[in-house]
């Protein structure tokens, strides 16, 4: 219960941020809260909020994958090759998510079936995709999509200004938080994060687990290239560089111990609307690029330090209280 207090109470604190954020972004410019810049705002991190939602489950393993955005821009870069060889789009798109499938197959077995650390991997298969990428693609762009799949991208929900990006996003954040929250799998993730050694003898299959989330995470990431290359009607190599970052500082803002065994979806997702709407408010402040970038990074590390630095305190007050106690029964009286 006392774990559960703690998390409801640091996802709560991401809310009233994400208030205020919104609140002063009204105060810059009197058109923040309306629904067409919300609309754009959201559209515009949509790709770092899908990734998002498989990158909570891997931490909650006590994995990470930093390939995340260089997957993307491989399925981009993979999508815009097949479209210019007159490849039909939805064959296209099947090998598009086959692609992305494969490449988290691959971090998954260099991690589960060689004992590599995901960190170390994915480091190095970051750089491996980027590079298959624009072997494929090089530096051309190729732009000529159908309409009828660049309007997915880029258009609203009919009747609404809600983006299409986002609502799938909703729907699969719903359909994650159920997996994780409401299910056995879920169960054996936390269990997995919380103690590996635990998990084996308990039965898990945790090789098994962590392939599966893997490969997720490479599907879900094509499905962000996807979704990315039809926003912008762009299929390009260097497609969402440096995603990563605004990935991992939602999901550990979002309070997913970095150590695993502990987090939600409900975190994640409002750190992910945080974010996106602080970029926006400095953009309309002209901020340049760098500095949203430097914002990002001091939101990583203070998302990794203030959880830490608020259980040290929780640690130290529990010892003091536990040594005044031990201090009263010492000096009680004897009963007789």
């Amino acid at each position: 219960m006392r774990r559960v207090r703690s998390l409801l109470g640091w996802e709560a604190t991401i809310m009233v941020l994400v208030v205020l954020a919104l609140l002063t972004g009204a105060l810059l410019s009197p058109d923040f809260l309306t629904a067409s810049n919300l609309s754009f705002l959201t559209a515009n991190f949509s790709e770092v909020a899908l990734m998002a939602l498989t990158m909570t489950l891997l931490v909650i393993v006590a994995e990470i994958d930093l390939s995340v955005a260089s997957v993307l821009g491989l399925c981009s870069s993979l999508l815009g090759v097949l479209w210019a060889a007159h490849v039909p789009m939805p064959l296209s798109l099947l090998l598009v998510f086959l692609a992305g499938g494969l490449a988290g197959l691959f971090n998954g077995l260099l991690v589960t079936r060689l004992g590599l650390p995901s960190l170390a991997v994915t480091i190095g298969t970051l750089a491996l995709y980027r590079g298959l990428a624009y072997a494929l693609l090089g530096d051309r762009a190729v732009a000529d999509f159908p309409a009828a799949y660049t309007n997915l991208g880029f258009g609203s929900l009919p009747g609404t200004q809600i983006p299409i990006p986002i609502a799938l996003f909703l729907v699969l954040a719903v359909v994650v938080a159920v997996v994780l929250h409401a299910t056995s799998f879920g169960r054996g993730l936390y269990a997995t994060g919380a103690n590996e050694v635990a998990a084996r003898f308990a039965g898990l299959r945790v090789e098994r687990v962590k392939l599966t989330l893997f490969v997720c995470s490479g599907l879900m990431s094509a499905l962000a290239g996807v979704v990315y290359t039809f926003r912008f009607s762009s299929a390009r190599a260097d497609n969402a560089s440096g995603f990563e970052l605004g990935v991992i500082a939602a999901v550990l803002l979002g309070g997913v111990s970095i150590f695993g065994g502990r987090g939600s979806v409900v975190g994640a997702v409002a750190a992910v609307f945080l974010i996106g709407i602080i970029n926006g408010a400095l953009t309309i402040l002209d901020v340049p690029n760098e500095v949203l970038t430097i914002v990002t990074g001091l939101l990583l590390i203070g998302s990794v330090l203030v959880p830490n630095l608020l259980g040290r305190w929780r640690g130290a007050r529990e010892r003091r209280m536990q040594r005044a106690l031990s201090g009263v029964n010492q000096v009680s009286p004897p009963r007789r």
